[in-house]
């Protein structure tokens, strides 16, 4: 085997994923794709037609997100034919699985030059849905909860699972906020400090005109005191009917958890942001570096997958980051930099308590909270921002992991080359 190396990576900022309001949401999705493509062919000098796959996440692949958004982004963007592609869906997980996935195919050695990343654009999503009312597809509750297993493994809605867990671990509502409001602060600091900027690609129009070249999501103005002002913002989605015999989302961790009571306790501030976006990350084998006169930044240690209770859904972090752990022959006090997705505050909040974690190695730069999380497409951006931040600080080793829906959680470990 040989080892995968990260020799790239690139993000356009993250646009407010509304129509009519978002600076990106008027784009196609192939759009944004191509856009991070062209960043790393024209900044690596890449020959496009030796690239031997594009591995690409995208959760919602319907509409205009439908089909191989990695190949179709790969055309748009100029790229040889010879390119290959293939997109995949693990929910919020799937920007870490893409390059996992891209990492294997170099480890086994069985390509030289793989991207991998991902695209979102969360402004279609309420246009998709209202698309799909009435079709064969709606039934199955993307909007509503998906009750599919509901006899065995009930699975409701993801904001009402975050409150649900906050009152099993014992985190209120002011800790809550707490934690909000300082990842808009951190993420206010990178941005006056430029820590970003390695990174991030401006999105242009088509008419060359900028459409977005900044973070449009944080609110650098944001106070505990004013966050304590919000209303929770699950209240009404409790009592939505999740299951044919009209068990509602409440009803459905209460039928798994029966002793379990809770209060609603998230709220927009302590919830990750709505948002668009893409990344992407150049990665090869030491034999790509080689053929293409590559310097790498980062090696791939290990990636693992955990599944984990899909009724509360966002408790895989913390096991999948423990067998991450275990499998590099690493301990908590190795890692240097954690990136660990802001889905809800009480996910990450969790996963410091759980694995004794130093805050100011935690999320260094802000998170979904306050910069967004363009679902499919978030693993990826957090991989580049964990590396921009091991070289930023000198350290070795950071974990990058994040909950998906149903109950999952990929987790990566990477190794800045410099200090190997």
């Amino acid at each position: 085997m040989t080892d995968a190396y990260i020799v790239d990576a690139v993000r356009t900022p993250r646009g407010i994923g509304k129509i009519g309001k978002g600076a990106l949401a008027h784009l196609h999705p192939q759009h944004l794709g191509a856009t991070v493509l062209k960043a790393l062919r024209d900044r690596n000098a890449l020959d496009t037609s030796k690239v031997d796959d594009i591995v690409w996440s995208t959760s919602q692949q319907r509409g205009k997100q439908a089909g191989d958004l990695g190949r179709l982004s790969a055309l748009y963007a100029g790229y040889d034919i010879k390119a290959s592609g293939v997109t995949l869906d693990r929910y919020c997980g799937g920007g870490i699985t893409s390059v996992a996935f891209a990492a294997g195919q170099l480890m086994a050695g069985f390509e030289d030059v793989v991207i991998a990343g991902g695209t979102e654009m969360m402004s279609f999503h309420a246009e998709a849905d209202a698309w799909e009312q009435g079709t064969a597809y709606a039934p199955l509750g993307r909007a509503k909860g998906n009750y599919a297993l509901y006899d065995t493994h009930p699975i409701g809605h993801q904001g009402v699972a975050a409150d649900a867990i906050a009152a099993m671990e014992g985190i209120g509502r002011a800790e809550l906020d707490a934690f909000g409001a300082e990842s808009q602060r951190r993420a206010a600091v990178a941005l006056a400090e430029g820590r970003f900027d390695r990174s991030v690609v401006p999105v242009y129009n088509d008419d060359g005109s900028v459409a977005l070249n900044h973070e449009e999501f944080p609110r650098p103005q944001t106070t505990e005191e004013g966050l304590a002002q919000l209303k929770p913002a699950f209240v009404a989605i409790e009592n939505v009917p999740a299951a044919p015999d009209g068990t509602t989302m409440r009803g459905m961790i209460e039928r798994k958890y029966p002793d379990l009571k809770w209060e609603p306790v998230h709220h927009a501030g302590t919830s990750s942001g709505v948002v668009d976006g893409s990344a992407a990350l150049l990665l090869a084998s030491e034999a790509g570096l080689k053929a293409n006169g590559w310097k790498a930044r980062a090696r791939i240690v290990t990636a693992v997958n955990q599944g984990d209770c899909p009724t509360l859904m966002l408790n895989a972090p913390v096991p999948a980051a423990r067998k991450a752990l275990e499998r590099a022959g690493l301990t908590v006090a190795d890692i240097d930099v954690w990136e660990i997705n802001e889905a809800f505050a009480v996910v990450t909040e969790k996963a410091i308590r759980d694995l004794g974690l130093d805050r100011a190695k935690v999320n260094i730069n802000g998170g979904g909270i306050a910069l967004g999380h363009p679902i499919g497409a978030t693993g990826s951006m957090l991989i580049g921002t964990a590396l921009d931040e091991l070289e930023r600080i000198g350290g070795r080793y950071a974990l990058i992991t994040q909950c998906a829906f149903g109950g999952m959680a990929p987790a990566l470990i990477i190794e800045r080359v410099e200090a190997a």
